[in-house]
């Protein structure tokens, strides 16, 4: 059974007008429209809804007159419908899914919520943590409306929109014997042990600054923790690379950390918004945005 609201919509008017030729002149549109219209609706219900009588205009059969009942609850419930799909498109109040990448959340979720509080405290936004392949496929399966990410091996599924740049920089403990300079060659440390910020994605990045230099690090020891990294640095076990760098240079134990910025002309990493391109964004979504876009241009 396949019928439009249209075909419905019509069957009403000429319910209400009591002929064709009326309610064809009330919807703007010719009278055989009108017929054929009514006729494929009767026909994909297999019910006769009017009775034509010459000359005098039509009346609706005993079937007609439960179905116009029907019809017209069903436009109603169609109407509502379409009125809450506005509000879903249109409003910024509500529940909005966000993802964040693991080690960008820390940094920039808690100052972005209380930017949100402020500017949209009608918005409710909820932020999802994980890697770059898992944020992926809940954007793609609706998981997520919106997502921040690095700009690292994005499907073509999706639009990104740059918000800021991050460079990489040397993590070392504060008594290395290259600690004390303004900045560190990824060179000078080839031969030394290297902890690995081991993420998907992540890693490969972090290579692909020594490979670009015709040199191999020495990765003694691989990690998910962003802090651990940190803390094996400080206790002496090693130096790393990452890119995001904390306001304090204790590591959860106490220990200190120093960071350097690299000699070397490194690859920086873009910190981007993300959604599916072929959707259309929601208001509740384009707000996101917009303070995302105001944050980022003062950090």
């Amino acid at each position: 059974m396949q019928y439009t609201l249209k075909q419905l919509q019509n069957l009403i008017s000429v319910s209400e007008h009591g002929s064709i030729s009326a309610a064809a002149s009330h919807l703007f549109i010719s009278q055989p429209a009108l017929s054929t219209s009514i006729a494929q609706l009767e026909s994909s219900l297999g019910l006769s809804l009017l009775i034509r009588h010459h000359a005098r205009g039509v009346s609706l059969t005993p079937a007609g007159t439960d179905f116009l009942a029907r019809a017209r609850s069903l436009l109603t419930h169609a109407q509502e419908i379409e009125e809450e799909v506005q509000e879903l498109r249109d409003s910024t109040s509500g529940d909005l899914a966000v993802g964040c990448f693991v080690t960008l959340a820390p940094f920039f979720v808690p100052r972005l919520m209380s930017d949100l509080n402020e500017n949209h405290p009608e918005l409710q936004v909820r932020f999802i943590e994980g890697t770059l392949d898992r944020l992926q496929q809940l954007l793609k399966s609706g998981g997520i409306e919106v997502a921040l990410l690095y700009a690292l091996e994005l499907d073509s599924d999706f639009r990104s929109e740059d918000l800021t740049v991050i460079e990489p920089h040397v993590l070392l403990p504060p008594n290395h014997s290259l600690a004390g300079g303004k900045s560190v060659s990824l060179k000078d440390l080839q031969d030394e042990s290297m902890i690995l910020l081991d993420l998907p994605h992540s890693r490969e990045y972090f290579q692909q600054l020594f490979q670009h230099l015709g040199i191999v690090p020495r990765i003694e020891q691989r990690s998910a923790s962003f802090e651990l990294v940190r803390g094996l640095v400080a206790r002496g076990h090693g130096y790393s690379v990452l890119n995001l760098q904390p306001a304090s240079e204790l590591t959860y134990d106490g220990a200190r950390v120093h960071c350097l910025p690299i000699r070397e002309n490194a690859m920086p990493l873009r910190v981007v918004l993300v959604r599916l391109s072929k959707t259309r964004q929601t208001r509740r979504a384009e707000a996101f945005a917009q303070t995302c876009r105001d944050f980022f241009r003062r950090v």
